[in-house]
């Protein structure tokens, strides 16, 4: 992944500000995910660290639909990206030459071709001086857990899942996020299509009885398992597939086995993606026991039931590594991304 600028803490700069320590102009931070994208409107701070107000400014908030183009194809990303940058800055009441940069966190964003693609549509957008800045919206995840700093490691599962990671070098390494297809089972989408799978298996006698199959049948207002599969390929997006992750919890936590498999299967493939990133960048240290944080982002991580996933990943990551702090952030993805911005521009 194309980084603009080298790691670091949001760095102080030499500009004036107004009475509110406010800088000239906004910035927008945007979060693109696999289910909906945010974008927030923010004031320019041409310094950061202990210095940002708490809770940050925000001027402007809109949110749209997915803007993964490799999940629903690039006019519908392109339309969600511009509608919800639009809607953002008509709420804070500013213009389109007040913003000083955008940074963008996008799932999907996986090469610089990719970032170099939807950097070409934020431009048409805006005036020449606005810098665009495009991530991975793992990136942008990690920011909003670390206030702007690019070291420690993210997680993110919701619809899909990543794990990235950033030395104090600006060294970069990810584990997973590859998509469905390529075997995201830690994700929303991996958890659901396993648990219609075992469905479809208990029904056809390939596989045991499971409460998964009355209590998805109920929650799609389905009759019988037949009905599973003219209801998958009416339209198998990822987000409405995901959706069915709180049915799995709910199975678990009443004893099915096969959903309990399904869920600590889920928390290994997890944990793993982020050893794996961790090894590879030394965020251990050589004896294994050096501090770092582990940012936790998604629905699935987050979701606070009894059969809680977040938390169980948690103790895997620690048995990996005891120096990790698993951090949940203060603040969403899309302000990490303009802190992020504002570290871009004052680096």
């Amino acid at each position: 992944m194309r980084n603009p600028h080298s790691n670091g803490n949001l760095r102080d700069g030499g500009e004036a500000t107004d009475a509110n320590g406010f800088g000239d102009g906004v910035i927008l931070g945007l979060d693109g995910g696999a289910t909906s994208t945010v974008c927030v409107c923010v004031p320019y701070f041409p310094f950061g660290g202990d210095r940002l107000p708490e809770p940050l400014p925000i001027l402007g908030r809109a949110v749209a639909g997915c803007t993964n183009r490799n999940s629903v194809g690039e006019t519908a990303a392109r339309d969600s990206l511009e509608q919800v940058i639009s809607e953002a800055l008509v709420q804070s009441g500013s213009d389109k030459s007040d913003v000083r940069g955008v940074c963008l966190g996008v799932s999907g964003v996986n090469h610089p071709s990719d970032q170099d693609k939807i950097e070409n549509w934020i431009r048409d957008m805006f005036p020449s001086h606005v810098k665009v800045y495009v991530q991975n919206d793992a990136i942008v995840a990690l920011a909003s857990g670390t206030m702007g700093k690019l070291h420690g490691c993210v997680l993110i599962a919701g619809t899909g899942c990543i794990a990235y990671g950033f030395d104090e070098d600006g060294k970069e390494a990810r584990a997973s996020g590859g998509g469905p297809i390529l075997g995201d089972w830690g994700s929303g989408y991996g958890i659901a299509a396993q648990a219609l799978t075992a469905v479809i298996r208990a029904h056809d006698g390939r596989g045991p009885q499971t409460l998964l199959t009355s209590t998805i049948l109920k929650a799609l207002g389905l009759t019988s398992p037949d009905e599973l599969i003219g209801w998958t390929y009416a339209d198998p997006s990822w987000a409405r597939i995901a959706a069915l992750v709180p049915q799995v919890v709910f199975c678990a936590e009443a004893g099915d086995e096969i959903s309990d498999k399904i869920l600590v299967d889920a928390v290994e493939d997890l944990a793993l993606s982020v050893k794996a990133v961790v090894q590879r960048l030394g965020l251990c240290g050589e004896d294994g026991t050096a501090s770092f944080p582990v940012v936790m982002v998604g629905g699935v991580l987050n979701a606070k039931r009894k059969w809680d996933i977040g938390k169980e990943v948690s103790k895997r990551i620690n048995r990996f590594f005891p120096g990790a702090q698993t951090i949940i952030p203060k603040v969403e993805p899309a302000v990490g991304a303009a802190l992020l911005a504002m570290n871009f521009l004052t680096s």
